[in-house]
């Protein structure tokens, strides 16, 4: 059996290989049935291509790509260490009824004017800031006693998530000819990243996801529990706050552009688990990685699985291939998710 560190390495190796084929497989779609070579790619990528190839490859296909390596490597980590605080493998970044709550800024964005606002920056905006103000709200719920536990911070998450659906669906219910934008931002759309976008998502992203690391050997700890992580010097309440925060931010900054996107954080961090152990200082930069790559994986899939009826929205094709793929480890590798 190999070592644990090769085991990375040789992952990791795979995982980038992969991803840049991956990324010159999307940035080859053209239209349906149709697509460039690598060789195409790449010429259009360092301005040697065609007038038709460099406009196709690096204006409309590369700012999808990139904002989808930061969405999905931004959900991924989260996800990770979302599953290590809830010390539950089946936490993702939307347990504390983020989605819900980004949701309900992106409808409430389109749906009514805001003195002093663009409209084209009225959605990611209001997105951005209820996403934020969801988790202010369910951590404020959660404190009993100066003390948070994760059990109140699930259960406050999941009646708020609940109420804040409720409020979308009303809003979808009232939206009239606005009610298609709603009902496809809620499903995902890496179609619309704009390079200016990149610019205010991949700084946070980066920043959020490089901080969320250091804590990976406090995670650790605290997936044997708190009394545990504390007897090993961990702050565990200082640690669970910046955790959260630096997750929601990511979170936020992700879905207020490109709507929200499932499974990313859910499957990516069981299949590492599976692979390499519970050890987070592997399993948290593998992620990014890996989320990067899942979501370019299933944003091709989703231009040529119904090519004929347009393009499939990312959520959709995210929860097509990541389902599955869950349900598969939940069946078949039950014991083998890093949790004792």
């Amino acid at each position: 059996m190999m070592p644990r560190r090769t085991v990375t390495f040789v992952t990791l190796s795979a995982l980038v290989v992969f991803t840049v084929v991956c990324a010159f497989l999307d940035l080859s779609w053209v239209s349906a049935g149709t697509s460039y070579t690598f060789q195409e790619v790449w010429e259009a990528l360092i301005g040697e291509g065609t007038w038709a190839s460099n406009i196709i490859v690096r204006e409309n296909n590369a700012p999808r790509v990139v904002a989808g390596l930061f969405v999905g490597a931004g959900l991924a980590v989260t996800g990770a260490a979302m599953q290590a605080v809830f010390r539950n493998p089946l936490a993702s970044p939307y347990i504390l009824g983020l989605s819900s709550g980004a949701s309900l800024g992106a409808a409430l964005g389109m749906l009514f004017t805001i003195p002093l606002v663009p409209a084209i920056v009225a959605t990611p905006f209001l997105a951005f800031i209820t996403c934020f103000a969801t988790m202010v709200l369910v951590y404020s719920m959660s404190r009993v006693g100066g003390s948070v536990r994760t059990e109140t911070l699930i259960l406050s998450g999941v009646a708020v998530s609940s109420l804040l659906s409720a409020l979308v669906s009303f809003l979808t219910f009232i939206a009239g000819d606005k009610l298609e934008g709603i009902v496809f931002w809620s499903m995902g759309n890496l179609g619309n990243a704009s390079w200016g976008e990149i610019a205010f998502m991949a700084p946070i992203v980066t920043v959020c996801a490089v901080l969320l690391l250091t804590q990976a050997k406090p995670l650790n700890a605290m997936m044997i529990g708190d009394a545990h992580a504390m007897d090993l010097g961990v702050d565990v309440r200082r640690t669970r706050l910046f955790v959260l925060i630096l997750s929601t931010v990511i979170v936020a900054a992700a879905v207020s552009f490109v709507g929200v996107i499932g499974f990313i954080g859910l499957v990516i961090p069981h299949m590492l688990r599976i692979l390499l152990g519970p050890d987070n200082r592997h399993i948290m930069p593998l992620s990014m990685v890996a989320g990067g790559c899942f979501v370019l994986i299933c944003d091709y899939m989703a231009h040529i699985i119904a090519p004929y009826f347009g393009i499939l929205p990312i959520g959709v094709a995210t929860a097509l291939i990541g389902a599955p793929v869950f349900i598969y480890l939940l069946i078949r590798r039950r014991r083998e998710v890093g949790w004792n």
